[in-house]
């Protein structure tokens, strides 16, 4: 095992290997990486010496860019989706402590170099701070739009929620800090470079603070749908249940609450239209009122309708069209005896015809909604590489 000695050589290793690690980063959420196929980018011998300088893990027959460079790429570039509120709470300890460092300090050049890191502390914090909001907020929308358990989708908006909270009280320490409790500092040692470090992080805070009062409410309308949505949906199974158990007139009301409903949504819409007297379309106004019709409908110049040719002979017999039928019933009754979950038994079964992979889909959503009372639908999922699917087992 070999390491990375110096910062030179540091530059070098990533510049020749960059072809490889670019494309690995870029997948790195996607695509498990072979070693193979990492081979084959920039040969064996090459690999190897990445992978002992621990810029590469293997891990099998994959390989992976190792955490700590990962994390050092993501940071950089700004593309990393956590929230780290530790980091900027640790910046401001930082900056607590420089000052206290500046102002004990007699020797010149080691009080600039405390105000310098004060300065980068600073610095350090509104951009963290604005970071970490987008990336709230980005975590926030893909949570409500792309996860399908609704338990596990209202744990995480509210642990998005309490980390929202997490750095909005950071913001107001921040902001404390270079307006009250550190007052002899930024007065004492304010200088051009300090100001305008100052006035971006004070612009930086209140522009994360009005963020966080959106995505607060954003949060809040968020998991008011999610819950709305989890009471209705757990309302349609027990409904679809006592349906099954022919239970549903017995034990319910909802018969006499339909008959009460006259709800008119989906009816066409009256129309009542006014016709106006000949004698009237005769008159100059009413020639007017016609023009003004015309030109709003855009109809003064009706359009030739083009006439169909006539209908051959041989189109007008009968024809008959073969479908094979594929029975959900046997396929269950099938499935019931097999042991195996319900996506495996669907993918391997042995249709009367071919069958594509979009109608397998098609079925094993079929067989879970028809036949829901005879499975047991786990809170686990897998993933087949192209679509993730409930674990479903026979009662």
């Amino acid at each position: 095992m070999s390491y990375l000695l110096s910062l030179k050589e540091l530059v070098n290793t990533l510049y020749w290997a960059r072809d490889l690690l670019v494309e690995m980063f870029e997948k790195r959420k996607s695509f498990a990486f072979k070693y193979d196929d990492a081979a084959e980018i920039m040969g064996e011998d090459k690999l190897e010496i990445l992978i002992n300088k621990q810029l590469l893990r293997r891990n099998g027959p994959y390989v992976e860019i190792d955490d700590q460079f990962q994390q050092f790429f993501e940071q950089v570039l700004e593309v990393n989706e956590e929230i780290n509120t530790s980091y900027i709470n640790e910046n401001i300890q930082q900056v607590k402590q420089h000052i206290v460092y500046y102002l004990q300090e007699n020797n010149e050049h080691r009080r600039y170099s405390y105000l310098k890191q004060v300065k980068g502390a600073l610095r350090k914090i509104g951009r963290i701070t604005l970071r970490n909001v987008i990336d709230l907020n980005r975590n926030i929308e893909n949570t409500f739009k792309t996860e399908p358990n609704y338990g596990i989708k209202i744990a995480k908006l509210e642990s998005l929620d309490e980390k929202r909270r997490a750095v909005y009280n950071l913001i107001e320490q921040t902001d404390h800090l270079i307006t009250d409790e550190e007052l002899t500092f930024f007065t004492t040692a304010m200088d051009e470079e300090l100001k305008q470090v100052v006035g971006l992080l004070r612009g930086q805070l209140t522009e994360s603070r009005h963020n966080l009062i959106e995505t607060q409410k954003q949060v809040i309308e968020y998991l008011n749908q999610v819950k709305y949505h989890s009471r209705v949906q757990e309302k349609i199974k027990q409904v679809k249940y006592l349906k099954d158990q022919f239970e549903l007139k017995a034990k319910t009301n909802l018969a006499e609450l339909m008959q009460q409903k006259n709800d008119v949504v989906f009816e066409s819409r009256p129309a009542y239209p006014l016709k106006l007297s000949l004698d009237l379309l005769h008159t100059d106004e009413g020639n007017q009122s016609v023009r003004k019709v015309a030109d709003k409908l855009k109809q003064a110049k009706r359009p030739s309708m083009a006439v169909a040719e006539s209908i051959a002979s041989d189109d007008l017999l009968p024809q008959t069209e073969e479908e094979i039928y594929i029975d959900l019933e046997e396929i269950r009754n099938g499935f019931t005896a097999s042991g195996r979950h319900l996506y495996n038994y669907i993918m391997q079964y042995n249709y009367p015809r071919e069958v594509s992979y979009e109608e397998k889909i098609t079925i094993f959503c079929q067989m879970v909604s028809m036949y829901e009372q005879d499975f047991v639908i786990k809170e686990a999922y897998q993933d087949d590489g192209t679509v993730e699917y409930a674990v479903v087992l026979p009662r």
